[in-house]
């Protein structure tokens, strides 16, 4: 992207939303995310290496694609455990439309990666496993499913989640990157922005692997030794859509002057699009001095003096790097 590129505010208005939507003419949904202020937001407000952040950004937009589809008031958190020197990723959505994130590393290790030019995914998370989990609120149990990080990245990961635990065919195009500007004084300053197009198939009976037997193409007049057309028009179908998704660029992602429906025409306006109402997404914590001052008042007093320095405790939310400072000899009722 341009380093000269200024963000209009029209462009700002197409973005932090998720929009649904429908390839009529193929039989497929889906979903495309557009993040600017949101995944600065997010982004900005940790220190991480570049590398780590994008990380922190895919898993952001994937929890907003999967969690803008619940159709009740909960939060979707996505979660990533490996061995590998990012050793965790977490990322909400709350059905209020609010996000957060955050990850764990060690800092030592991810520079020397960097350092090697070491910097997939693979390198960074190492082996392990993706978590989804859907809180349904107090009154219903949690909802969790888990499946292997794959080498290939997160989207790919999230491919074999649905594949595995909902039977749904998901393909998804991510992009997270800086965005390099200079305001009118010439000052340069980078943002971050992402975004993401996610389709998915809803088979029918038989679904996407069903096909004809050499009896049933025999039965209908096909020649005995005649190579067979084995896939179904599903089959076909899919395949079309997952072409012309992977045509989308980088930069098309990224681009704060596209917006999502002119994207969605550009990639699929030959099989006819539909576009819904999009859901609105922005930065959110739930972290308060209030809460962290219930969690101290569980401590003794004696472990409050040891957590203590130059006789302050304090407490950092992970998620927004917000700091709470208390006093352990005066800590309010």
């Amino acid at each position: 992207m341009s380093d000269d590129t200024n963000i209009s505010l029209s462009a700002l208005a197409n973005d932090d939303l998720v929009t649904p939507f429908q390839i009529e003419g193929i039989g497929l949904r889906g979903r495309i995310a557009r993040f600017g202020p949101l995944i600065d937001s997010i982004l900005s407000r940790h220190n991480y290496p570049e590398a780590v952040s994008i990380l922190l950004g895919e898993a952001v937009v994937l929890a907003s694609l999967f969690g803008s589809a619940l159709k009740f008031e909960g939060r979707l958190t996505l979660q990533t455990k490996g061995d590998g020197p990012v050793n965790m990723i977490v990322a909400d959505y709350d059905t209020s439309g609010t996000m957060r994130g955050y990850a764990m590393f060690d800092a030592d290790k991810v520079a020397a990666l960097i350092e090697q030019g070491k910097t997939s995914s693979a390198d960074l998370l190492g082996k392990g496993y993706l978590a989804m989990t859907i809180d349904q609120g107090p009154d219903m149990d949690n909802y969790q499913g888990i499946t292997e990080l794959s080498a290939e990245g997160l989207s790919h990961s999230a491919h074999e989640y649905f594949q595995q635990s909902e039977q749904i065919a998901t393909r998804i195009r991510l992009a997270v990157g800086p965005l390099y500007q200079r305001d009118e004084d010439g000052k340069g300053s980078t943002v971050w922005r992402a975004g993401a197009i996610m389709i998915q198939h809803i088979a029918k009976e038989g679904g996407l692997t069903g096909h004809r037997d050499q009896e049933e193409d025999e039965s209908l007049g096909a020649e005995k030794d005649a190579p067979l057309d084995t896939q179904t028009q599903e089959e076909r179908d899919w395949e079309h859509g997952v072409i012309l998704l992977n045509t989308a660029e980088d930069h098309e992602l990224l681009d704060p002057d596209l917006p999502a429906d002119r994207l969605l025409y550009r990639l699929f306006h030959e099989d006819g699009v539909r576009v819904f109402q999009p859901t609105s997404v922005a930065f959110g914590c739930r972290c308060s001095q209030e809460k962290m001052l219930a969690v101290l008042r569980r401590l003794p007093v004696e472990e409050l003096h040891e957590i203590a320095e130059n006789g302050t405790i304090s407490a950092r939310c992970e998620f927004c790097n917000e700091q709470y400072d208390f006093d352990p000899d005066n800590l309010p009722n």
